[in-house]
């Protein structure tokens, strides 16, 4: 499994840490989490849910694209 690596200021490394402790992982796995959720493939969790089927309402309507344009050839 390929490694990263990455600086952070004092105080953020700190944050990290404290909330890996309280969720009772490693840092990496807490980094390595918020990368996959973040930057991780296919859909987020729930996204169907949430925005597809979350449209409230009437469907919307697509007026007349009316008809296309004439062009000169070149």
């Amino acid at each position: 499994m390929p490694q990263l690596h990455l600086y952070v200021p004092d105080d953020l490394a700190e944050e990290i840490r404290q909330r890996a402790e309280s969720r009772g992982v490693s840092v990496s796995r807490l980094l390595s989490d918020l990368v996959r959720r973040e930057v991780g493939c296919g859909w987020p969790e729930g996204f169907f849910e949430r925005v597809v089927g979350g449209w409230q309402g009437e469907a919307p309507q697509r007026p007349s694209q009316g008809a296309f344009e004439e062009r000169e050839s070149f």
